[in-house]
């Protein structure tokens, strides 16, 4: 009998498991590469945020964009609750919380901000306290970069 050229069932089978291995092996390292980067994105968004409110605030004599506790960012032209940072161009637009997909600005404190998951429907919190608005976004504790889909 002539053998015919051609790979045999075991030497597939050998290629199938060792291809799963390695799968089993990269696609966690790749999920969290993007976790990394959305923590790395809104930090920096963060940082912006913070930044231009201390802009506007040094333009304006020390003045927030309003003195409403509801509204601190005023009114404007923009959506989403950023007002006169927006249309002002303090911000070039409204900043996108990656990890709950929205632009969505609405009042809360920190606490709230991070207890938020991905499905809270905004992406930022803020907090009028005194003379200043602190920021927050959805899902994110900035003290120990944590999402709040972390495992513990």
């Amino acid at each position: 009998m002539r053998r015919r050229p051609g790979f045999t069932l075991v030497e597939i089978l050998i290629v199938v498991v060792i291809l799963g291995v390695l799968a089993a092996i990269v696609i966690p390292q790749m999920s969290s590469a993007s976790t990394q980067a959305i923590r790395a994105h809104l930090g920096r968004n963060l940082q912006a945020i913070e930044s231009q409110i201390e802009i506007y605030r040094a333009n304006n004599a020390g003045l927030l964009p309003t003195n409403d506790i509801d509204d601190p960012m005023g009114e404007g032209e923009a959506k989403d609750g950023w007002g006169i940072l927006v249309s002002s161009e303090y911000l070039q637009s409204e900043p996108m919380n990656f990890f709950a997909d929205s632009t969505v600005l609405l009042g809360g404190d920190e606490a709230t901000a991070i207890a938020a998951g991905p499905d809270v429907g905004n992406g930022w919190f803020y907090e009028a306290v005194g003379n200043t608005i602190r920021v927050y976004a959805a899902g994110y504790d900035r003290v120990n970069d944590t999402l709040s889909t972390d495992t513990p």
